[in-house]
Formats: C-alpha cells, structure tokens, sequence
C-alpha cells in the first residue's frame, strides 16, 4: 500500500492557448479572464482543479479510491450521505451526526475520493462530514504577456425558435418551409484570444498529506493529470491548449545527517516558496519578439545554481520516478 508523502513540494507549469479561450469569465458574456489593470490573462484555480478531475474520472474509471467527489451536475450530499451509511451504518438522525459519527464519514471520503484527499472540501452540508484541507493548493494562472481578447462574429445556418402550438416533429417541418430563408439563419458570436502563455503554480503539503491520505500514487496520479489534463478537454470554443514540457518541481529533502531530523526538514522545508517562482525558473520572451504568437517565441532559462540546499528540481515527465 502507498504511503503518504514525506517531502513538501511546490510546482511550475506552463500552458499556452492559440485561438481559444482558456478561462471564460460569466460576469463578463463568457469572455477570456483578463487582469484589468495590465491586460494579462488568468485562468481561475477551480478551472485547473476541474480538469485535474476529469483527467483522473476518465484514467479511473471514477472508482473508489480514485473517485471524484465534485462531480459535474451533481449533489453532493449525496456521497456525503452514502459516507455516513458506509462509516457508521446509518444515516444521523434529526438531531445531527455526533463528533465520532462524523470524523468517521470524513475518512471514508478522504479514502475513497482524489479530490477529497488531494484538495479538501466543505463536507459540513446536509448529513454532515466536516471539513478538509487538502494538502494540494492551485493559484490563478497568469499569462506572461498581455493577451487581447476578441469577440468574433460567426453565422449559425440554423435557428431554433419555440414555435407555439406545435405537437410534432411534423408542425416544426410545416413553420419551417413557410419561412424565408434568411429568417432561418442568425448571428452568434465566439471570444477567444489569439495566443496567450500562461503560468501556473502550486503547492503541496506533507503534514496535510497526513491527514487526509494523500500518497505517493496520488501523486504521480497528481502531475499525470497535470500533464494530460488538456488532452481529453478539447473543444472548438478552447482552440489548441497545450501544457508545455517540462512540469517544474521542487522537492524538499532536507540537509541533516540525522535521519530523523532530515525527514523533519523535508516535511517543514528548506527554503521559501518563491525561490522556484521568482529565481531558479525564468520564462522570458525571446530578443526581438514584440507580439509572442507561440511557445518557440519564449526560452525557459533554469538557474542551477539557484537551487537551495535540502531540495531537488525534478523536471517531468523525465523524472517521474524520482518524485517519492
């Protein structure tokens, strides 16, 4: 059986978008997410987590114990209830689910549900099963450069009118030949930007890992997902989204001769978070690109000596193997 992880991490990833959008923003008509203040892109933490999820439901079949607890379009007490029936036998009765009752039905999802174990939830509605804090965290992803949204205009050779009075397929048909055919067709409209090179950043936590069961197999499962999760998330309105190779992570070993104390440090860590972000990575448009139109238009420039002591910089997938 794996066992939880031991070492903290953090990770860099980059992704790009060519014609598509990657992150549509509902309060704006669906338009591509936009920094107002500099025009630089984001692509929200709930849209990465979402397709971290649909990569590991298609690559598990969405069985225990790789089952996904935010599922779309569904109701989530209802896994919370079969929890509490699985754990303790029995649904709580009017008067709430006791501590044990649901400290037990917490477990049973963070055993059988990634998500649970790999993001936390708030569990705490209907039957009740508390909440977690899940040892893997996202932030917002943001381009390098600013990205200009479009609104482009498209014709649909189509309509779909709600005919009143109509009781068949047949009555449609009748309406249909009696107009004129310009009436039959309408205008839409698709955002999208043209290109945009997004980074995205994450972290991972061993001692939260102790707590919900996060492992070694949820992690390589973790960056598997990070890496396909466009792969099986493709559509016209998206355009070409590309996860951009390698996946860089900072694993913290520790320094200390004592065994022990070594496993402390790898646990607590030995250096700060933005030591990956802001000095051993760098991504920088190449000399004498103004408008970056694809990845070739960037270098990646990776500072080894920049590498603090206690931690390895893995690049996946090449060193998958060497994660745990």
């Amino acid at each position: 059986m794996a066992q939880p992880i031991t070492s903290r991490y953090e990770f860099l990833y980059l992704f790009d978008c060519e014609n598509g959008n990657p992150n549509g923003d509902p309060d704006a008509g669906n338009a591509p997410r936009i920094d107002p203040e500099d025009l630089h892109g984001l692509v929200s933490d709930v849209a990465i987590k979402r397709r971290i999820r649909n990569y590991v439901q298609i690559a598990k079949n969405n069985t225990m114990p790789y089952a996904i607890f935010v599922e779309h379009a569904c109701n989530l007490n209802k896994h919370i209830a079969r929890a509490h029936e699985e754990a303790n036998g029995k649904l709580p009765d009017s008067s709430g689910a006791k501590k044990d009752e649901v400290e037990k039905a917490r477990k049973w999802l963070c055993d059988n549900f990634f998500d649970v174990r790999a993001f936390g939830a708030v569990m705490s509605t209907g039957p009740n099963a508390g909440q977690v804090r899940g040892p893997v965290q996202v932030t917002f992803a943001r381009s390098l450069d600013p990205v200009l949204p479009l609104e482009i205009s498209i014709t649909r050779m189509a309509v779909t009118d709600d005919v009143r009075g109509t009781k068949s397929w047949k009555d449609y048909e009748t309406w249909e030949k009696e107009q004129k055919e310009d009436k039959l067709r309408t205008m839409g409209r698709k955002s999208l930007i043209p290109y945009g090179l997004y980074l995205g950043k994450g972290f991972i936590s061993a001692h939260l890992a102790e707590q919900t069961g996060f492992n070694t197999d949820d992690l390589r499962l973790l960056f598997e997902a990070i890496l396909g999760m466009f792969e099986h998330d493709r559509s016209a309105s998206k355009g070409v989204m590309t996860v951009r190779t390698p996946v860089f992570v900072l694993k913290h070993v520790g320094t200390d001769s004592d065994p022990e104390q070594r496993k402390r440090q790898a646990m607590l860590g030995c250096a700060p978070a933005q030591v990956l972000f802001e000095e051993i990575v760098e991504v920088r448009r190449k000399e004498g690109v103004t408008v970056p139109r694809s990845f070739k238009d960037y270098e990646v420039i990776v500072h080894e000596d920049k590498i603090p002591r206690g931690t390895q910089l893995l690049r996946l997938p090449e060193d998958m193997d060497k994660l745990t």
